[in-house]
C-alpha cells in the first residue's frame, strides 16, 4: 500500500507515519530526511545534495524524484507513506509517472485536517513545553515561523488537496484530536 499524508507543517504527519511504520511494516520516506541520509552519504548523488545544500540552495525536484527512486527500487516492505512529498503539483504528476514506472500505484492520500490557530497553539505550546523539558526548542516552532511555513503550505502544496480530491484518492481526517484517535482514522481510511 502506498499512500500520502498531506497536511500543513505541524499537523502530525511525522507521528501518524511513525506509527503506521510500526503497526503496518510501511516506510515513511521524508524528504527531508531523505535530504539528510543524501548529504552524508558520500555517494555521487550525496555529493551533489550536500554542495547544493552547503550553498543554502533549494534542492531541485530532480534530485527529489531521483532520491524517492533510489527508495522506490528497494525493499518495498508494507508499502511507502510519502510524508513532505509531493509539495507541488509539478511533484504530485512526477510521483504518479514514477510509480507507474514501477509497477505501483497510489492507495490513498490522506489529508490531515487542522484549524491553523490551534496548530500556531500546538507549536508553540510544543516548544514550551521543549524548553520547560530543559531540551532546546525546534528553532521554527515559534508562532512567526510557522506563518511563513503556513503561507507556503497553502500557495504551493494545499492545491494537492483538490488534485487528489478530483482524483478520487483525498480522503480528510480530523488531525487535531488526540494521537490514538487520528491513528484510528488514518486505519479506517486504509482499511
Amino acid at each position: 500500500m502506498n499512500i500520502i499524508l498531506l497536511g500543513p507543517p505541524g499537523a502530525g504527519k511525522g507521528t501518524q507515519a511513525a506509527k503506521l511504520v510500526d503497526e503496518r511494516n510501511m516506510i515513511q520516506l521524508s524528504t527531508g530526511d531523505m535530504l539528510r541520509e543524501a548529504k552524508s552519504s558520500g555517494t555521487v548523488m550525496g555529493n551533489k545534495v550536500a554542495a547544493i545544500m552547503d550553498a543554502g540552495q533549494l534542492v531541485t525536484d530532480e534530485i527529489v524524484i531521483g532520491l524517492i527512486e533510489e527508495k522506490l527500487e528497494g525493499d518495498h516492505a508494507g508499502g511507502f507513506i510519502f510524508d513532505g512529498f509531493p509539495r507541488t503539483l509539478h511533484q504530485a504528476d512526477a510521483l504518479s509517472a514514477l510509480l507507474a514506472k514501477h509497477g505501483a500505484s497510489l492507495d490513498a492520500v490522506i489529508e490531515l485536517a487542522v484549524n491553523d490557530d490551534v496548530l500556531v497553539g500546538r507549536i508553540v505550546g510544543r516548544a514550551e513545553e521543549a524548553r520547560a523539558a530543559g531540551k532546546t526548542a525546534r528553532a521554527d516552532d515559534n508562532e512567526e515561523s510557522l506563518k511563513v511555513r503556513l503561507m507556503e503550505y497553502y500557495k504551493k502544496t494545499s492545491p494537492l488537496i483538490g488534485y487528489y480530491y478530483a482524483k478520487g484518492d483525498l480522503s480528510s481526517v480530523d488531525g487535531l484530536g488526540e494521537i490514538d484517535e487520528v491513528a484510528t482514522a488514518i486505519s479506517e481510511v486504509l482499511d
